[in-house]
């Protein structure tokens, strides 16, 4: 059985370009404490699927990490954008390309303790390649990756995105059902 939840207040305490971070004070049952909790619109991520079976990949550099990641092309949805078209946006502006069939693979919570954002990974396929429109402040190159390989980079450290490594893997439990419902027909 579940205290009823009470918010007695939130307070917007940090406003930036990417997020913003309040303070919520919250009574359940007998119990009063306080949650730090960072907003942020979400995201659309996704994995672009060459009928050679290759995947288009970034490598940029994360300040954050201190290094160059290799990641599925992802990014912030703009305000009030469904996920669908940050989707379609992200691919062009980072891949250069427009895809003919783009289906949602799942959607979940990053770090749900003490962050609002929603992932939602979609897989692109029937692409067509149109040309980058990059931001002023985005430096990424693009690296073709057989669909196999990028699935053991996900899972032996060398892909260390999970954003990422969660797209790959089911792109990668698509594909083999594909393949295995073609086997059988």
């Amino acid at each position: 059985m579940h205290n009823p939840l009470e918010i007695l207040s939130s307070d917007t305490i940090y406003k930036g370009k990417v997020f913003n971070v309040r303070l919520d004070k919250i009574r359940e049952g007998e119990i009063e404490y306080e949650r730090e909790i960072v907003e942020h619109r979400g995201s659309a991520v996704i994995v672009p699927l060459f009928s050679d079976v290759t995947i288009a990949m970034v490598r940029q550099y994360r300040h954050a990490t201190g290094k160059y990641l290799l990641e599925v092309p992802a990014g912030m949805l703009e305000a009030g954008e469904e996920p669908l078209e940050g989707a379609r946006r992200e691919l062009e502006e980072e891949i250069g390309v427009i895809a003919g069939k783009i289906e949602p693979l799942a959607a979940f919570y990053i770090s749900p303790g003490f962050l609002t954002e929603k992932m939602n990974v979609f897989l692109a396929t029937d692409l067509s390649e149109t040309g980058q429109r990059l931001e002023d402040d985005e430096l990424l190159t693009i690296e073709r990756v057989p669909l196999d390989e990028a699935a053991q980079m996900a899972t032996d450290g060398r892909i260390e995105d999970a954003k990422s490594i969660v797209a790959i893997l089911l792109t990668q439990k698509i594909a083999f059902q594909e393949l295995a419902t073609n086997l059988h027909k």
